[in-house]
């Protein structure tokens, strides 16, 4: 990803630029954070956590799983500074209701797609005779009547779900 400055031949890490600081051959950052976008990355990170803090909690990760352990501290940072108080569970807040509304929505048109049917099939018994099968009567029952759009609805209920979170 990024390599540390050892030697004063390379640039430091984007944490240790930020820092304004020598990048050592060892720096726990320099692997994570890159010179050229480190520094912008690494800004949120040291506002919300601590550059000391997130050098120890990395100490303690193993190596294999830091790379994660930095993407999803650098998530929560991010999430913290766009919403000190919920963080990162303002979005799985409105994921929740984005699910919830999506299952509401799918049940709905479900129960339509239901009742069409049932229609289509009295309409048949009571034509009794058609020139028509009753297969093309469905589909033209079927496609003929269009199904509610409630997608223009989600942004709404969305920035309603934000807007009560945030009082």
């Amino acid at each position: 990803m990024a390599s540390s400055g050892s030697g004063g031949t390379g640039s430091p890490c984007g944490a240790c630029k930020f820092l304004r600081r020598k990048c050592a051959s060892d720096c726990i950052f320099a692997p994570y954070f890159c010179s050229e976008q480190g520094p912008a990355r690494f800004a949120a990170i040291h506002k919300v956590f601590g550059a000391s803090n997130v050098s120890k909690l990395l100490l303690h990760v193993p190596v294999p799983d830091r790379c994660e352990a930095v993407v999803t501290i650098a998530y929560e940072a991010q999430a913290r500074i766009r919403d000190p108080v919920y963080g990162c569970v303002a979005h799985i807040f409105a994921l929740q209701q984005q699910s919830s509304l999506e299952s509401v929505d799918l049940n709905n048109n479900n129960n339509i797609h239901d009742a069409m049917i049932m229609n289509a099939h009295r309409e048949i018994q009571s034509a009794g005779r058609s020139s028509i099968s009753s297969e093309d009567f469905l589909v033209q029952a079927c496609t003929s009547r269009k199904r509610p759009n409630y997608n223009g609805d989600l942004g709404e209920l969305q920035a309603l779900a934000f807007r009560m979170m945030r009082n």
